[in-house]
C-alpha cells in the first residue's frame, strides 16, 4: 500500500466502523469511536519529533540575546525546610527545579502568531484548540538548497509536489524541507547568516489563498532573505501563522502523515515555544510507535543529572 494513502484509508475505516457501531450501539459509539481510531491507526503509527530542544547555546536572531538556565531558588522562607534564596536540591529538599531567563518568545522551534507583527493580530493564547492535529505535507527542496544555499521554495515546487501526490489538503500544515536544520548544532554561527533557504512570497500566497492551508513551516529562523522579510510581513499582517526552526523533515514522508502541534500558552504571547510531532505510517523507517515507547514509566537515566556549564541538566558520570 502506498504510504500516502495510509491516513486517508485508516480514517475511512474508522469512519465506517463508527457508522456501523452507531447503527447498533449509538450511545457506545459516541464515547469510544475516537478510541477505535487510536487503536487501529495511531497506536502503531511512527512518531518523529520535528522540534529542537532549546538551550542557552542554540542559534537565535542577532537582535535577541541568549537564554539563561540556572537552579531555581526559594522565593520565601518555609520554617525548618528552606530559606529565601536557597537553591533546591535533591538531597536537602527532595526535588530540584530550573529557572529560565528567556529574552524573547521567538526562541528555538516556534510558532509565530499574527501579534508578532500586527497590533490587531491574534496572540498565542488566542489560537484555537483546532490547531492540535492536521495533515502534514512536506515539500522537499533540499537538493536545490545543496546547490544554492539561498534557494527559496516556489509555486513550481508546490505544483511538482501536487503532480506527484495530489492536491494539498485544505487545512494542512505544509513544511518546507531544506535540511538546513542540520547546521543547528554543527554550524551555529552560520545558521542565521545569509544566504539561507526560504519561501517566496507568491508561494506563500498560493498555499494560503489557493489551497487554504493552516500554516507553513521552515527550518531557518526567518521566512525569507528579502530586506523587508516580505513573506513574514504578508503572512502575519494577513492574520496567518507560521512555524520556524523546524527539524528532522528528512525523516518524514512527503505525503500521508499527520502533525501534532503543541505550544506554550502565555497570555498575550507574541511567539510560541512549539512542539511539532509527525505521525507517520506504521511501516515508516523512522520514528517510534506507542508500542515501542509507551512512555510510562519513562526510562531511568544512565547517570545522575548534573548541570553543565550552561545550567542544562544532563546525565553525568
Amino acid at each position: 500500500m502506498s504510504r500516502r494513502w495510509f491516513v486517508p484509508i485508516a480514517a475511512a475505516i474508522a469512519a465506517l466502523t463508527f457508522l456501523l457501531t452507531f447503527t447498533v450501539h449509538p450511545v457506545k459509539s459516541q464515547s469510544n469511536a475516537l478510541w477505535q481510531v487510536y487503536e487501529m491507526s495511531l497506536k502503531s503509527a511512527k512518531y518523529v519529533d520535528l522540534t529542537h530542544a532549546f538551550s542557552p547555546t542554540i542559534p537565535v536572531w542577532q537582535g535577541f540575546s541568549k537564554a539563561t538556565f540556572k537552579p531555581a531558588v526559594a522565593g520565601a522562607d518555609i520554617p525548618n525546610y528552606v530559606k529565601v534564596g536557597e537553591e533546591y536540591t535533591y538531597g536537602t529538599h527532595g526535588f530540584i527545579a530550573t529557572a529560565y531567563e528567556l529574552p524573547t518568545d521567538q526562541y528555538g522551534t516556534q510558532l509565530d502568531p499574527p501579534a508578532h507583527w500586527e497590533e490587531y493580530g491574534a496572540t498565542i493564547s488566542d489560537l484555537p484548540a483546532t490547531f492540535a492535529v492536521r495533515p502534514l505535507v512536506v515539500i522537499d527542496i533540499h537538493e536545490k538548497v545543496a546547490q544554492d544555499p539561498g534557494y527559496h521554495a516556489t509555486v513550481d515546487d508546490i505544483k511538482a509536489w501536487e503532480a506527484k501526490h495530489g492536491t494539498i489538503p485544505e487545512g494542512a500544515v505544509v513544511m518546507i524541507r531544506s535540511d538546513w536544520y542540520k547546521k543547528w548544532f554543527t554550524e551555529t554561527a552560520r545558521f542565521n547568516q545569509k544566504p539561507f533557504p526560504g519561501v517566496k512570497l507568491d508561494a506563500l500566497q498560493f498555499l494560503h489563498l489557493e489551497r487554504q492551508i493552516l500554516f507553513h513551516g521552515h527550518e531557518p529562523l526567518d521566512t525569507d532573505t528579502t530586506p523587508t522579510l516580505e513573506g513574514e510581513a504578508w503572512l502575519l499582517h494577513n492574520h496567518y501563522t507560521q512555524a520556524e526552526g523546524v527539524a528532522n523533515l528528512d525523516q518524514v514522508p512527503e505525503a500521508g502523515a499527520l502533525v501534532s502541534i503543541g505550544f506554550a500558552k502565555p497570555e498575550g504571547g507574541t511567539g510560541g515555544y512549539a512542539r511539532y510531532i509527525a505521525i507517520c505510517p506504521p511501516d515508516w523507517q523512522y520514528g517510534v510507535s506507542v508500542l515501542e515507547a509507551p512512555g510510562a514509566p519513562l526510562p531511568k537515566q544512565p547517570h545522575p543529572l548534573r548541570r553543565d556549564a550552561n545550567g542544562v541538566l544532563k546525565p553525568t558520570p
